[in-house]
């Protein structure tokens, strides 16, 4: 079991290494921090059983979004591959997708430099994935668009034959 502290110790040191004062958590261990108003980074401790968590909303999905988005992101979880070992999760309400990392607390704060590399490594991950994800939308819409104007041009073709 680690303590909120030894938490906010590492913090500390993580606030050095990286030259930012927003790693101040809050009294439950949270904190935020924006990262160039695209997202927010989120870190959580965990006293027991030792973690740290670490969060970040990735992009908030259409109601309608096609089940493609979601079967490239059960895929990509599957054993961590397009991950880097986090795991992708929905917040039904808002439908927004999170991805998520858990740090074990003695490796992650044995070494604040490589923490600091790690996150810069996740919100690489977070954008391309968002720009993935961004990519799929705009397919499943195009494909939707397409079927409507062929479904247009059956109707005028066929309207052409009929009444010639």
């Amino acid at each position: 079991m680690t303590t909120q502290k030894e938490y906010v110790d590492f913090l500390t040191k993580v606030a050095e290494v990286t030259k930012l004062d927003a790693f101040v958590p809050d009294k439950d261990g949270l904190v935020g921090l924006r990262v160039e108003d695209t997202y927010t980074l989120n870190l959580q401790h965990i006293e027991n059983p030792g973690k740290i968590l670490c969060f970040v909303e990735v992009i908030t999905l259409p109601k309608d979004a096609d089940k493609i988005i979601y079967r490239n992101l059960l895929a990509a979880g599957l054993f961590g591959v397009d991950t880097g070992g986090g795991y992708f999760a929905l917040e039904p309400e808002s439908e927004t997708v999170i991805y998520n990392y858990l740090f074990d607390f003695d490796p992650a704060t044995s070494d604040p430099q490589a923490f600091a590399e790690t996150l810069e490594q996740i919100l690489s991950l977070v954008d391309l994935w968002a720009a993935r994800i961004h990519e799929n939308l705009a397919e499943a819409e195009d494909s939707a668009l397409d079927d409507a104007v062929r479904f247009g041009e059956s109707q005028s073709a066929s309207s052409f034959f009929i009444n010639p």
